[in-house]
């Protein structure tokens, strides 16, 4: 089985809804070729994981390459097989990507070549291959520094900055469809008003959700009034505020402060500093999305 399997957990209509093929042709692809590897509940309902989830999406990439879909689906269980064999053979090291892998590189030269199917090809890889926490943390935000550090140096267009950034968020919005699903805490997320740069925020909140919590998802550019008052609408377990410059936090400090009197408060990213913290009483949490993400335990 692939590492990526897991507890199956998605009845078929949320399975549709993340890939957004209809629940027919995943029924038809599931009983012609074996695509989709379905567990029963025990009301009998199918439930499927995100191994299948990732099927489905390496599925479509074949698809779009102009496969016929017997082709494409015997090219997806072939690399399940071939995955299952290195696995047999031995641990692959999930846990990281290799810094001299080819696949974060394929994935950078697909996009700053405007060529979305071949991106998409690489992301399939790449969650095939990893743990999604792996690739978030060792691909994909590194990624995200990177492309701009190139755009700040003039190595790529601002249509190629926004090119990629928009691919690299459709995937994160697709890993968090059903994000506000389940019964455990829930989470309030955003940035502060004037910080448009939130991908990083919606990397902390996939993985945040990945350990049970449901997810209200604000965004970038927020107001903090707007914040509160989602806050005293629909009370969280946690509010978490993320600022990519430091001069976005200070001049709310006051509010905040309010804020974190109200309902527990994590400031995060490279805006929030130990100082802005103590001032406000909030808990800082540091280093990057995913192991940020995974510090945070749920609530007493």
């Amino acid at each position: 089985m692939n590492a990526l399997d897991g507890a199956p957990v998605l009845r078929i209509g949320e399975l549709s809804r993340r890939t957004g093929v209809s629940d027919h042709l995943l029924r038809a692809w599931e009983t012609r070729y074996g695509l989709l590897q379905p567990a029963r509940s025990a009301g009998g309902y199918r439930l499927y994981s995100e191994a299948d989830a990732l099927r489905v999406r390496r599925m479509q990439a074949y698809l779009t390459q102009g496969l016929s879909a017997a082709e494409a689906a015997r090219a997806v269980l072939g690399e399940d097989g071939r995955a299952d064999a290195d696995a047999d053979a031995g641990p692959a090291g999930p846990d990281r990507v290799p810094a001299e892998a080819e696949l974060p590189g394929a994935l950078q030269r697909a996009l700053d070549a405007f060529d979305e199917p071949a991106a998409q090809a690489v992301l399939d890889r790449l969650f095939s291959d990893f743990s999604l926490a792996t690739v978030l943390r060792d691909v994909v935000l590194p990624y995200l520094a990177r492309l701009g550090e190139r755009w700040e140096q003039g190595a790529v267009s601002i249509a190629q900055e926004h090119f990629a950034t928009n691919i690299v968020r459709g995937r994160l919005a697709g890993l968090a469809r059903g994000w506000g699903n389940g019964h455990g805490p829930r989470a309030l997320l955003a940035c502060p008003e004037g910080d448009f740069h939130d991908l990083a925020l919606m990397v902390f909140g996939i993985v945040l959700n990945r350990s049970g919590w449901r997810i209200d998802y604000l965004g970038a550019n927020t107001p903090l009034g707007e914040l509160t008052r989602s806050a005293d609408a629909r009370p969280p377990d946690l509010v978490v505020v993320a600022a990519t410059l430091s001069r976005s936090l200070a001049p709310l400090a006051e509010q905040l402060t309010v804020l974190a009197q109200r309902v527990p408060l994590i400031l995060a990213g490279p805006g929030a500093t130990p100082g802005i913290a103590r001032t406000v009483g909030a808990r800082l949490v540091t280093g990057d999305p995913v192991t940020a993400a995974g510090s945070v335990g749920w609530p007493r």
